[in-house]
């Protein structure tokens, strides 16, 4: 439903919820743990909104979240990813479907690539010698804003449904 205020307004909180992880990523190299914990929780409220019946709907979204939980906390053990990023892509499939799961992780690889190549060469170009952090959750933000932007918003819909 297009129309639906209450939908796009948790949208929009979610939106601002990814750039505050972003921003606190770039400058801390850490995403805080009531952020993760209030977009988790915000999104049983925007199953309601859209709609989703409890079975399978919901269920299946929830089983996504704790299978994607699942596989990434084995990247964490291994030393592959950082706690915060793995709480942001467990919250984000809380909200986003599987299927465009797929694209926000597509999106936050290619993005996170650039980030990675970046942040290398500004670390070789002022000489530093230990390995840089990479604030990863700038490239994950970026990646749901953009399934959210492209895939969830009104405009977005719109040219999906003239299509």
């Amino acid at each position: 439903m297009l129309d639906d205020p209450i939908k796009y307004g948790l949208l929009a909180l979610l939106a601002i919820a990814l750039v505050t992880a972003a921003v606190t990523d770039l400058k801390s190299r850490r995403i805080a743990n009531w952020l993760n914990a209030a977009i988790a929780l915000g999104a049983p409220f925007f199953w309601i909104a859209s709609g989703l019946a409890f079975w399978p709907d919901i269920a299946i979204q929830f089983g996504f979240a704790v299978a994607v939980f699942a596989v990434l906390s084995v990247l964490f053990a291994l030393k592959a990813m950082g706690g915060g990023d793995v709480k942001l892509l467990t919250a984000l499939a809380l909200w986003i479907e599987p299927t465009l799961y797929l694209k926000l992780i597509i999106m936050m690889a290619l993005l996170g690539g650039v980030l990675t190549l970046a942040m290398f060469a500004w670390h070789v170009i002022r000489r530093h010698k230990q390995r840089p952090a990479i604030p990863y959750g700038l490239a994950i933000s970026a990646a749901a804003l953009w399934v959210i932007g492209t895939f969830y918003m009104p405009a977005a819909a719109l040219a999906g449904a003239s299509q």
